[in-house]
């Protein structure tokens, strides 16, 4: 090689791992600016559930698994064909830009579960596909020049990009932009893109643009893989499983279904780190932060949510650093790299069907969480914690009946120690029987079997006996949208039906009480009031439709001649509502009631113009917010769906977010005349929770009225204010961080 040509060699190289850096970081960053993208532009056809963010999750997960097996395959041909076909595959993949969503619309006789992946992948299943393969791709190209060092550390740096694009969408993208000028920023993401895997494929040494790639090294055994999967599988899952456990057991808030996903790719930027330090410190973190947080799983979190919520996130990251330091402790020869990377691909693919499809088919509840903790607790690497404990162990048979001895005892004293299986047992000897648990469970470290048996027992002494009973018996029905819970009260004379943490109904069971309306419908909240004025307000065979089924509490103020639809997503909550058994509203005061299937803004959109007087919108499940029931296009809807004179109904408490804002600005940018009333709970009406609810007409004259058959209450009907400076909600346009209470402790 000439001087001339070895310095412009060196020049080339000096940029290369800058130029690689830039390349896999902005795709990455696109690739998860994605997800939250394309899930805010889906919300108006797919509802805001957890479960459909799962579903999406396992969409995205296969579609990087299909990216790193081309990647895989891709990587044993001679680089020069590798760029030309990657450089072409990005070219056909560009004519589903802009990124965006097909019209196809939900039908109602399939299942979301199928319907909502198909829906996802034909919407952006190329540019996605092409994308994912960036990560490991780049590193194969990276590492063949062999003296560029180790391409691992790059995947850090991809998993860094991730992130930042992840975050960046609630916090800067959502509120500053609209979709389709995010579409327009994505769109001139993936153009820059290209041009730097062009550079990428530039800086190939010449001498290896036409070398068929070899294998240097022995190919990993199956075991190698096998254990590559298992310790990307539990992470995957646990990540999926966490945000289910703290949206809807903790607090049901979709701003927190960011913050898994975020520390299950930060823990990749720690585990594959140059430096070991954070890495091995978590590693030895581990045992005792399993202990402490996937103790509580079975816990009920929402007492303390702060607290809960602090727990299952710092759990979820200690565990994703300690496996995925673990597969980087053994990865192989930069040779297999795509090799490595399709295991990892495979593993997250596991983790999300299993918490996506398996585990809603298979469980009434969330047993997917502590089931994976239990998993990952095996799979962590353990030793003794001190030379004591290890000399404990090693003679075989004292080991043996150590093995035994310990799960037993710590099975017996969790029995003793659930207090809300046996209310009765003192604190006292609640406290000291887990706290027994916890120090055989630390006896074990070293032996992974029996510390997750003891971690098991350590799990039912906080609640899991008392939530298995609960499976045993006929009260909770879990469905793609939640886990339903009915539950009787006997000292309130009262049964329940809560979804995650948050009341859906109450009826009292005291006799000639069955049917009067309680919690957030009582006769003294604004939705009541308007319910009970309907033949002042709109004369008799008033027609009067329900956002929302709930256990049907609402039908007890229809009257005879009235026509009653309610509006439900979810087939459980109707079977639930309809069973005389669980909840006799229905039955009792309106049998005739008719309930249309699927989302109640589709189903709206097909009603005759004009056809209803009143519209109650009560479809909030937990603290959860479907935006595209709150946007200018659902108001039209509405408009649409009601008399001219009709009144809207919107049902806005909420632990989290204050609505006004929203209501407000599209009262006025609508011409809606409005109202609101917050009614308090008071001690004369124990079945009753405080409420806020918004009316909503276009005639002045029915907002009057509301107030004068509102009666004693009529003050109590005030005007919904503006927020200066706050913006309608559109499909285009909407934004939850303007809205966030100040609720932290």
């Amino acid at each position: 090689m000439t001087a001339e040509a070895a310095g412009a060699a060196s020049s080339r190289e000096r940029f290369a791992r800058p130029l690689f850096l830039a390349t896999i970081i902005t795709g990455s960053f696109l690739l998860f600016l994605t997800q939250p993208m394309v899930a805010r532009m889906a919300l108006p056809r797919l509802g805001g559930a957890p479960a459909v963010w799962n579903s999406a999750m396992l969409v995205y997960q296969a579609l990087l698994l299909g990216g790193y097996a081309y990647a895989h395959q891709v990587a044993y041909l001679r680089p020069r064909r590798q760029a030309g076909l990657h450089l072409a595959l990005l070219g056909v993949a560009a004519l589903w830009l802009p990124i965006g969503l097909t019209s196809a619309m939900p039908p109602v006789d399939v299942p979301p579960a199928l319907w909502v992946p198909w829906f996802l992948v034909s919407s952006i299943g190329p540019l996605f596909f092409i994308i994912s393969a960036q990560a490991p791709l780049m590193q194969r190209w990276y590492a063949l020049e062999t003296a560029r060092g180790e391409p691992y550390s790059l995947y850090a740096a991809s998993n860094l990009g991730s992130f930042a694009g992840l975050l960046s969408y609630p916090l800067l993208v959502e509120p500053l932009l609209t979709l389709k000028q995010q579409s327009a920023l994505w769109t001139g993401g993936f153009a820059l893109l290209v041009l730097l895997v062009v550079g990428c494929a530039l800086s190939i040494p010449a001498e290896a643009v036409e070398r068929r790639p070899v294998e240097t090294t022995p190919r990993p055994a199956r075991k190698r893989v096998l254990q590559w999967v298992l310790l990307a599988a539990v992470p995957s899952g646990l990540m999926l499983s966490t945000t289910t456990h703290l949206t809807t057991d903790i607090i049901a808030m979709p701003l927190l279904w960011v913050l898994p996903l975020g520390l299950y790719l930060l823990s990749f930027v720690v585990a594959f780190a140059t430096r070991r330090g954070l890495t091995e410190f978590l590693t030895q973190l581990a045992p005792l932060i399993i202990l402490i947080a996937g103790g509580l799983a079975f816990a009920e979190g929402s007492r303390h949510p702060l607290f809960s919520a602090t727990l299952g996130l710092s759990l979820l990251f200690v565990v994703a650093v300690t496996l995925h330091g673990e597969m980087y402790r053994l990865r192989p020869a930069p040779d297999h790299l795509t090799a490595f990377y399709l295991a990892m691909s495979v593993g997250g693919v596991f983790g999300g069907l299993f918490c996506a499809i398996l585990a809603p088919t298979l469980f009434d509840w969330t047993y997917e969480h502590p089931l994976l903790i239990l998993a990952a607790a095996f799979l962590l690497p353990q030793a003794p914690l001190i030379r004591p404990l290890r000399r404990l162990w090693d003679e075989p048979r004292r080991a043996q009946g150590l093995s035994l001895l310990l799960p037993f005892i710590a099975f017996l004293l969790s029995i003793a120690s659930d207090q809300r299986m046996w209310p009765e047992v003192p604190v006292a000897v609640a406290y000291g029987g887990t706290i027994t648990i916890g120090i055989l469970a630390l006896i074990s470290l070293g032996r992974p079997a029996v510390f997750t048996a003891c971690l098991a027992a350590l799990m039912l002494s906080y609640g899991g006996w008392a939530t298995l009973k609960l499976t045993a018996g006929d009260d909770r029905t879990r469905s793609y949208f939640g886990v339903y819970t009915v539950t009787d009260r006997p000292l309130e004379q009262t049964r329940t039906l809560v979804h995650g943490t948050t009341l859906h109904g109450l009826q009292s069971l005291r006799p000639g009480r069955e049917t009067t309306p309680t919690s957030y419908y009582g006769t003294s909240s604004g939705v009541g009031l308007a319910l009970a004025g309907t033949p002042v307000l709109f004369g008799e065979g008033a027609r009067v439709g329900v956002v929302g089924l709930g256990t049907g509490t609402l039908a007890c103020y229809a009257r005879p001649d009235q026509d009653w639809r309610f509006f439900e997503i979810d087939p459980a909550v109707v079977r639930i509502a309809r069973d005389p058994a669980r909840f006799s509203f229905i039955s009792r005061c309106k049998p005739a009631s008719k309930i249309i299937l699927g989302d109640a803004r589709l189903a709206l959109a097909r009603e005759p113009e004009g056809r209803l007087h009143v519209l109650a919108v009560d479809a909030f499940s937990s603290d959860a917010v479907p935006m595209h029931l709150l946007t200018r296009e659902a108001m039209e809807v509405y408009g649409r769906a009601l008399h001219e004179d009709g009144l809207l109904l919107i049902h806005i408490s909420n632990r989290y977010l204050d609505l006004r804002p929203v209501l407000a600005a599209n009262a006025k940018a609508q011409g809606w005349h409005s109202a609101i009333l917050s009614d308090e709970v008071s001690a004369a009406a124990p079945d009753n929770y405080t409420s806020v609810w918004v009316a909503m007409s276009r005639d002045p004259g029915t907002i009057l009225l509301l107030k004068i058959v509102s009666g004693k209450r009529a003050r109590e009907w005030r005007a919904l204010r503006e927020k200066r400076g706050f913006i309608a909600w559109t499909d285009d346009y909407a934004s939850t961080l303007p809205l966030m209470k100040s609720w932290l402790p």
